[in-house]
């Protein structure tokens, strides 16, 4: 790239790096709002852990489908995300979905009224629901494509790791080991991630739904066993996912959407 600040190359895809004087003459195709969380993450991961795997997987996504001819743009990270289910976990910031809709709405109208017509929220956080969201947004903006991608669904991880789990377990410790190894705690602070489950048998399965209360089924705040994780899972995981994301990207970019 031209731009240079203390010898780091600006991304131009990345709007909070690139400035007025490289965008005034483009015109993306498609912006993509990556959206995390702010949590707990066990004993060992760092709060902002949802925030540095989107703010990680959707820029090396988006810089390969760039190179590649894509017209688009990352927009800055939304770093709180619904955790209505862990009120009593200090510090845990929750977004109610009806604000998360209110920001949705904002943005997707500086975009439609600026002619860009592609939209993706890319997803960190198991919490957010966004898809109710969009359906409304969708009658509202009717020009809009709106879509949504969860990172963790891209996947199978068990073709990657060991363990199963959903929150700081072994999929995410290797990701983070990988991505941000300064922010890990060594593995004596390692919690087990063990999760109770309801006394309910049919809300145990996966057609009855209600939310878990957080500090009623986990006893430090992770939900998988990460004792296997490994900074070499992580990389491996890291590579495959964005390499996979990035052929979605330059799809959507480059594509005139329409039903066969």
């Amino acid at each position: 790239m031209e731009f240079y600040i203390n010898s780091i190359a600006m991304r131009p895809y990345i709007l909070a790096e690139t400035n007025w004087y490289k965008l005034k003459d483009t015109q993306p195709d498609l912006a993509i709002l990556p959206w995390g969380a702010t949590e707990a993450h066990n004993n060992h991961l760092p709060y902002s852990t949802d925030n540095i795997e989107a703010d990680q997987i959707i820029s090396r996504s988006a810089g390969i489908a760039y190179d590649r001819g894509a017209k688009l743009i990352v927009l800055p990270t939304i770093p709180f995300g619904v955790n209505t289910g862990q009120a009593d976990i200090l510090l845990n910031i929750n977004l109610n979905p009806s604000t998360q809709f209110s920001i949705l709405k904002d943005v997707i109208q500086v975009l439609d009224r600026q002619g860009i017509r592609k939209f993706l929220i890319f997803n960190s956080h198991g919490g957010n629901e966004f898809k109710p969201l969009l359906r409304e947004l969708g009658l509202l903006y009717p020009k809009m494509f709106l879509g949504v991608a969860d990172f963790y669904k891209v996947l199978d991880k068990k073709d990657y790791f060991q363990l199963d789990g959903d929150h700081a377990d072994e999929m995410e410790t290797s990701l983070m080991l990988y991505l941000r190894p300064d922010l890990v705690l060594d593995k004596t602070h390692w919690g087990k991630g063990a999760e109770r489950k309801i006394n309910l048998k049919y809300f145990s399965e996966n057609w009855a739904w209600t939310e878990r209360k957080w500090s009623k089924v986990t006893a430090d705040t992770g939900i998988g066993d990460p004792q296997f994780a490994t900074r070499e899972k992580g990389e491996r995981y890291f590579l495959d996912l964005t390499e996979k994301i990035a052929e979605m990207l330059y799809e959507l970019s480059t594509t005139e959407i329409g039903y066969a």
